[in-house]
């Protein structure tokens, strides 16, 4: 199997910033009750229009990623979109950034919710490996505040919008050389990229976190959209339970793939969906809390934008080093869940970067008095 290391990684984030005191205005709900509940203390929200949907987020986040790379569109062989909230549900998000980008690399999105990304790892991995690509662009992307009803406590408090995207590359030609001298694990010596990878479902969860009506079992009427159909429904206590779970197995059947312990680990880079359940999973897999990253603080839930968002401040905070274990893990919606082993490695050209600021400006406008308001 070929090294695959990252070349570039970018971010993209909505300008505002809706903070736990903005949302007592029109919740009842208070900062410290939130926080106590879900560890989160504020997440961006895409302002109405079109430049701060999920295409032009992705694309953003996209260009980012090719400048610290150091790579134009026209070095990649393939765009994969993680995303859940697409920008129209024809064509796909991948064929729009890549027109934006204007580059005739292939694309598809894939959508497995909060865990999409990881799915996504685990697929171009699989591709760069059988030489059907080389350098690939992946972004995992959502603007959950366009499903998200914003006078549901039980939703609105948990999710934001953004963007992350990484360029994945086994071509020596963009800086990747596969180092034999990196630890070896699981019978893979030296190589970088993925090394075990776990997919699975929760057949009992299917339901459990939904949006009903857009799609072609509810097509959008009047009667779909009176009724709020086209809004997030939640069983938060039953995806808690099972989000623990299932984390747990998939993280250990991970493991044991790949021959390793949790020791081996060098950093977990979980899902950011509340801060309990990373707190309830860590014991149970045998992980120091400092042994992991936590973004929800200023985040929130950002589903397929998680994990990378995550993953990119791991890179540009140098806390892993070449050869070091990362492990990815998302869950959500489906209930789906992924884990993905990689060992680290950076391409030479993502050394050119600068660094990514994260300014916001606050939430502005009076408070909702209604779903329309709200929204």
């Amino acid at each position: 199997m070929p090294g695959a290391a990252v070349a570039g990684w970018g971010i993209a984030l909505p300008e505002r910033r809706l903070t736990n005191h903005d949302l007592t205005g029109w919740l009842d709900t208070s900062d410290e009750w939130i926080v106590e509940r879900t560890g989160i203390r504020e997440r961006r929200i895409a302002a109405p229009g079109r430049d701060e949907t999920t295409g032009p987020l992705a694309v953003r986040s996209s260009r980012a990623a090719l400048e610290r790379a150091g790579l134009t569109p026209a070095d990649l062989d393939l765009v994969v979109v993680a995303t859940t909230t697409p920008e129209r549900p024809i064509p796909s998000t991948a064929s729009m950034v890549a027109a934006e980008l204007g580059t005739t690399a292939g694309g598809f999105d894939l959508n497995a919710a909060c865990a999409g990304f990881v799915y996504a790892v685990t697929a171009v991995a699989g591709l760069l490996a059988v030489g059907a690509a080389r350098t690939v662009l992946l972004v995992g992307v959502d603007t959950m505040s366009s499903v998200v009803d914003p006078l549901d406590r039980g939703t609105a408090i948990l999710f934001g919008d953004g963007a992350a995207a990484v360029v994945l590359t086994s071509d020596p030609a963009h800086g990747v050389a596969p180092r034999p001298t990196l630890p070896g694990v699981g019978g893979f010596p030296g190589m970088p990229g993925l090394v075990a990878s776990d997919l699975m479902h929760d057949p009992d969860g299917v339901e459990l976190l939904v949006v009903d009506a857009g799609g072609a079992g509810m097509p959008a009427t009047a009667e779909t959209v009176a009724a709020n159909a086209h809004k997030l429904r939640m069983d938060g206590g039953e995806v808690f339970r099972r989000a623990v779970r299932g984390v747990t197995v998939s993280v250990q059947r991970t493991l044991e793939r790949a021959g390793c312990s949790p020791d081996d680990v060098t950093l977990f880079v979980p899902h950011q969906a509340n801060a309990r359940i990373v707190a309830s999973v860590l014991p149970r897999l045998g992980i120091a809390p400092e042994r992991t990253i936590s973004t929800i603080d200023r985040y929130g839930n950002t589903s397929a934008a998680s994990v990378p968002l995550s993953l990119v401040e791991v890179a540009e905070s140098g806390r892993v080093a070449p050869g070091d274990l990362v492990l990815m893990c998302g869950f959500g919606a489906g209930m789906a869940v992924g884990t993905a082993l990689w060992r680290w490695d950076v391409a030479a050209g993502a050394a050119r970067a600068v660094p990514i600021t994260h300014d916001a400006s606050p939430a502005e406008g009076p408070a909702p008095k209604s779903r329309e308001d709200a929204a």
